[in-house]
């Protein structure tokens, strides 16, 4: 089988994995294609946190074909077998049980001896084939993996100009209708959403998926002096969202023991040199929860603060063909002197929705 047939059948393994975005986290995404005699018999992808893996699920799907069983079949599947006890059992025995002849993968895990194990038991094994595109559709699971931190992506709307409020602060509504829906698949491919506490007191919003399918993302505020109201709509459907609310305040400050009766999370954070919530070492402590990617909508601020320390690894613009001229811009003051400092990123995407143009880049640092 030639690489032109490979490469196909492993764009079906990742478009297969695509479907577990947003509920597999914080395991990476994986699909999986069995082929034999030159005929799809098996698809598979990793549904669920804790569910089969795609491997798994793809030997289930052709078992249901009566025609012919999987011995002597090709694997292709986007990411290496997993060869560890977690919450299932390794993939790789499942692959040899059923006398599959060959293994075709994408992207190698370096601390996974899979590989070895299938060759050892005269299995062909070949692996690479489109890795670069194996590796880009797991990039938050490889960061959260290398850096112990989560995948941090910024977005926000502005106007032509720049801008993503007036000067008085009114920003409702700068993008379309349909930049909003894409906002709001955004949500539903994160962990989280985090907002400053500016952001609650002048919006007022849910932080919730609701133009789309799909799970409501923990809801993070970053409210260092404890300065929103209780009304706010985060507090209006707890049971619907997780919400967590990041301070500098101890738990015998009254405002403390006032939020947590709302039936939100309050966690005591460190402090930065300026006095508010340390993003980094807060960053770490959703990581160690399982948090594996972050998405900041807001506002100033915490944009600025995130950009600062180097915190961010996508950004979304949304750029509204509008003119509004004095008013609020995205980012402040990065103490950037000198061109050759800038933040310097590489466009992936531009896309078109409604009149708006969406630029998706990586930060590159």
């Amino acid at each position: 089988m030639n690489n032109v047939n490979d490469e196909y059948y492993m764009k079906l393994a990742i478009a297969l994995a695509r479907k577990g975005r947003g509920y597999v986290s914080p395991n990476p995404l994986v699909g999986a294609v069995i082929i034999k005699n030159g005929r799809i018999i098996g698809r598979g992808y990793h549904q669920r946190f804790g569910g089969n893996h795609a491997e798994i699920n793809a030997l289930k799907n052709a078992a249901e074909d009566v025609a012919e069983d999987v011995a002597g079949s090709t694997l292709y599947v986007t990411l290496e077998p997993c060869c560890h006890e977690g919450k299932t059992p390794p993939c790789i025995d499942s692959i040899v049980e059923h006398k599959i002849a060959r293994v075709i993968i994408g992207n190698p895990l370096v601390s996974c001896q899979g590989i070895n194990y299938l060759q050892r038991r005269g299995i062909e094994v070949k692996i690479g084939i489109l890795e670069n595109d194996c590796r880009k559709l797991n990039e938050v699971f490889f960061h959260y993996l290398e850096t112990g931190l989560p995948f941090v992506t910024i977005k926000y709307a502005q106007t032509l100009d720049g801008r993503i409020a007036t000067a008085t602060g009114d920003s409702k509504w700068i993008s379309s209708e349909a930049s909003l829906k894409f906002a709001h698949q955004l949500r539903a491919a994160h962990d989280a959403i985090l907002v400053g506490a500016g952001t609650v007191l002048k919006d007022n919003p849910e932080l919730t998926v609701r133009l789309v399918r799909g799970r409501n993302p923990l809801r993070v505020i970053v409210d260092s002096e404890l300065k929103i109201s209780r009304q706010a709509k985060i507090f209006q459907n707890i049971s619907g969202a997780g919400t967590l609310i990041a301070t500098i305040k101890t738990a015998d400050d009254l405002q403390f023991q006032r939020f947590a009766n709302l039936g939100a999370e309050i966690i005591a954070a460190d402090a930065d040199k300026q006095g508010n919530v340390d993003l980094k070492k807060l960053f770490k402590i959703l990581a160690a929860r399982n948090i594996s990617s972050i998405l900041i909508e807001g506002g100033a601020q915490i944009i600025t603060s995130v950009l600062k320390n180097n915190l961010a690894s996508r950004m979304v613009t949304i750029i509204a063909p509008k003119i509004i001229g004095s008013g609020i811009e995205a980012v402040g003051n990065l103490d950037i002197r000198s061109l050759k400092s800038a933040k310097v990123l590489s466009v992936q995407k531009v896309l078109r929705r409604g009149d708006d143009i969406i630029i998706d880049s990586r930060l590159n640092y």
